[in-house]
């Protein structure tokens, strides 16, 4: 009973995602829908999928999209359609209508089971699950970094700059000065 009333709250998020005037309401709508989407695959058995969908889809790609946003700038999206309004609620009515079909039997198919301690599960069940979590969480750390890294290096900075300024000039006025005396010396 519990995923059909997921089901229809991932339909209600996803028609606000569209729905929204802003990009950054939008962004957040979505990551609704990955976090509703990754209990429905965890209530049905996917504990994997879930938890990817859950860091990747509402975590990681959340954040990106907010950053992205916030660097470009939250714009008012105009409405236009390119499809007529009945074509897209009749393929959404289909996709709604053909997912209830194929969940239908799993659903009415579960069955409880015994679960091993979590010690268990994570470390010897889950061990792939737990490697792939860290790689992607390390790789979306390295991506934020490499978007919020400085447009120039850290020695061109102007401060950097003033200092190989100064030096080249202090150079140049010690071979001037150095220049002057052999002039002396030589006469």
């Amino acid at each position: 009973m519990q995923i059909p009333l997921l089901i229809a709250a991932i339909i209600m998020f996803a028609f606000q995602t569209f729905r929204s005037k802003r990009l950054i309401t939008s962004a957040l709508w979505l990551a609704g829908v990955s976090a509703l989407l990754s209990v429905v695959f965890f209530q049905l058995g996917g504990w994997q999928v879930a938890v990817i969908e859950l860091s990747v889809g509402a975590g990681l790609v959340t954040i990106l999209f907010v950053f992205a946003i916030n660097i470009v700038g939250d714009e008012v999206v105009e409405e236009r359609s390119l499809l007529p309004r009945s074509f897209v609620v009749g393929i959404i009515l289909l996709n709604t209508l053909l997912m209830g079909w194929f969940l239908f039997p799993v659903i009415s198919q579960a069955t409880e089971g015994t679960e091993p301690p979590f010690s268990t599960m994570l470390w010897q069940e889950r061990g792939l699950d737990i490697l792939v979590q860290i790689v992607l969480i390390f790789a979306g750390v390295l991506g934020l970094l490499g978007l919020l890294a400085e447009a120039k290096a850290p020695l061109d900075q102007p401060i950097a700059e003033q200092v190989a300024a100064r030096r080249e000039s202090d150079l140049k006025a010690l071979q001037d000065s150095s220049l002057e005396k052999e002039k002396e010396y030589a006469i």
